[in-house]
């Protein structure tokens, strides 16, 4: 998947699809977030959530990991003088990336974990967990497919859409959303909030940790 074509388009495409929504979506448990000291932020894209965070919190170290350089320029240019000590970017694919030795106590991915299938997201939980400190959270933003009714179709609709226009686009290889919930259930995360938006189209989730066991790596 290759993001750098549509990163200096992609807020306002994103805009013209679903207004603010998203960035709704993202900022949802920010307040939940303030006491967050070592943080990983894996899939940012250009760091409209990377500034409100940092905004928010002004003690958090954040490593930020995306596989797109052009998507961490832009997010690079949205951090502050004053907050750039704080950050290190990480130009990588998430699956293979190697974190510093730190014990993260927050991991966010904002509209990342669809960008996987199942078979490929278990693994990836994994290797994150073991790098989550005990009691850590997990907050996630993502498209979400009600059960049934008219929510469920319109959801399937856009879904549908949207992954046959980032296959097009970026050469995305997915097609339909996987578990993410039950692998972070799986890998020992509690859900404890969840906020549902647009129609049950969106979902906004803060998961904590309950064990260190859990997947192993």
């Amino acid at each position: 998947m290759n993001c750098d074509p549509l990163a200096r388009w992609y807020r306002w495409l994103e805009y013209a699809g679903f207004g603010r929504a998203l960035e709704r979506r993202r900022t949802a448990f920010l307040a939940a977030m303030t006491t967050a000291r070592q943080v990983l932020v894996l899939g940012d894209g250009d760091g409209r959530f990377l500034s409100a965070f940092l905004q928010t919190n002004r003690h958090a170290e954040v490593d930020t990991v995306d596989s797109s350089a052009a998507m961490l320029t832009l997010a690079r240019q949205r951090v502050s003088d004053t907050d750039t000590p704080r950050v290190r970017f990480h130009h990588a694919d998430a699956t293979r990336w190697q974190p510093p030795a730190v014990s993260y106590d927050l991991i966010v991915t904002h509209f990342f974990l669809d960008c996987f299938t199942n078979g490929e997201l278990r693994p990836l939980v994994a290797r994150l967990s073991a790098f989550a400190a005990p009691g850590a959270r997990w907050v996630v933003s993502e498209f979400h497919q009600p059960d049934a009714g008219l929510a469920a179709w319109h959801a399937r609709a856009w879904i549908a859409g949207l992954y046959a226009f980032f296959r097009v686009v970026t050469g995305l290889r997915v097609r339909r959303l996987p578990d993410h919930a039950a692998t972070l259930a799986t890998a020992g995360f509690r859900l404890e909030r969840e906020e549902i938006a647009r129609f049950g189209l969106l979902t906004s989730q803060l998961w904590r940790r309950e064990s260190t066991t859990g997947f192993c790596v």
